[in-house]
């Protein structure tokens, strides 16, 4: 079969019919190696033109579903899609993708133009131009205009790596793959840069799946954030969703400083309205249709030996006796203010620049405070129902957390 050609036609008859196929899909994929799932079940959809992105701790899976999609590995179990169409058995050079590596992977012994070109020794430039003039026109687009005649080695990591961006769009893929770009960057550098590459993506639309560990560069830079764990997606959703609303536990704790308490509800108010023929559907379904309704109930919970109420969900079933897990960013912890209080001592403090980053001893645990003005010494904190964001992930709370 014809790769391009299929692809075009799946795209086309769904484009027809209104009901466009993701850019790439992953339908139950499973990568092992021996007996370990390094991917394992994920199931999730691109849409065409987005930026998603990738994120989760080291040996997540994250990098290893980026070269599944990119032809690198092929799976275990599940299939991946393009437009609809499989890619099984459709080597890398095949799948109309261009790929930017951690290391940039440029070659010493071209020029930044011929590094830039290379991949136009196998396909030719798209929209009818020369190779030069596609050459010309991608290092505008990265910003290095007068770089062509350069040695690679001559810049900086920062321009080697938006060269490296420049050869992999050379061929005009249809799908952009980013693994760690920037992992070798300092942190200024890397902010700039994620600016940057942000905007090049938002000019040519072109679909990126990207992979970091940085949680803040994720949130920054993406339309979706799928967060790994252990093999698969704990959530996929928008960045603001993922910060404000984390599905589980463990996204909570992962994404930014958060304050994450469990206890046991001992009471519950507010009008019972939940709707029982409400369900749960797959992570990136749930995520596409974005956040539920506002909360409109509060629950008072026990958590060691302090009652602290949190707003539920009208569709909320929770109950009196029912263990809650729910967090509190720490931006959200105000001093001497708030339904919920309380007392701490103040155990470190760092100063960020534009706010400082406390931590109180509270019973002996930890709270994360963000504030103007330092503290020391004795501290009561707060927070009202609507700061608190319960996690629909009780059954991972065990009486050790009470």
């Amino acid at each position: 079969m014809d790769f391009e050609r299929s692809v075009t036609d799946a795209a086309a008859e769904a484009a027809a019919t209104d009901r466009a196929p993701p850019a790439v899909e992953l339908d139950g994929v499973t990568k092992r190696y021996g007996d370990t799932a390094a991917v394992d079940d994920v199931s999730l959809r691109v849409r065409e033109g987005e930026f998603f992105t990738l994120v989760g701790p080291s040996g997540c899976g994250k990098t290893t579903t980026l070269r599944l999609i990119a032809g690198f590995e092929e799976p275990t179990a599940g299939t991946v899609r393009f437009f609809g169409e499989s890619v099984a058995g459709v080597p890398p050079e095949d799948r109309d993708v261009g790929v930017v590596f951690q290391n940039y992977a440029l070659f010493p012994h071209m020029t930044v133009g011929e590094n830039v070109a290379y991949g136009l020794n196998f396909a030719d430039p798209p929209g009818g131009v020369t190779r030069d003039e596609r050459v010309a026109e991608l290092l505008e687009l990265v910003d290095l205009p007068d770089a062509a005649d350069r040695d690679p080695e001559s810049l900086s990591g920062g321009q080697q790596q938006r060269v490296a961006m420049a050869r992999a769009l050379a061929p005009g893929p249809d799908v952009l793959l980013l693994d760690e770009p920037m992992s070798a960057l300092d942190a200024q550098l890397r902010e700039r840069l994620r600016v940057q590459v942000r905007t090049i993506q938002s000019e040519l639309g072109i679909t990126t799946v990207y992979v970091t560990h940085d949680q803040e560069e994720a949130l920054a830079i993406s339309d979706r954030v799928a967060v790994m764990r252990d093999g698969a997606p704990e959530q996929i959703a928008p960045p603001r969703t993922v910060y404000r609303e984390p599905a589980t536990r463990f996204v909570a704790e992962f994404v930014g400083d958060n304050n994450v308490f469990a206890g046991r509800t001992t009471d519950v108010e507010g009008a019972d309205t939940a709707d029982e023929g409400a369900s749960g559907g797959d992570v990136s379904t749930a995520a596409d249709e974005g956040a539920s309704d506002g909360p409109t109930r509060t629950a008072a919970v026990d958590v060691g030996g302090e009652t602290l109420r949190v707003r539920i969900d009208e569709t909320s079933d929770v109950e009196v006796g029912d263990r809650l897990t729910f967090c509190v960013r720490p931006e959200y912890l105000r001093i001497d203010e708030g339904e919920s209080r309380l007392a701490a001592t103040v155990a470190s403090a760092e100063f960020l620049g534009e706010t400082t980053r406390v931590t109180l001893d509270w019973g002996g645990r930890d709270l994360l405070v963000r504030t103007r003005d330092p503290l020391s010494g004795e501290v009561v904190v707060g927070f009202d129902p609507e700061d608190a964001h319960v996690i629909d992930d009780r059954a991972r709370v065990t009486d050790d957390d009470l």
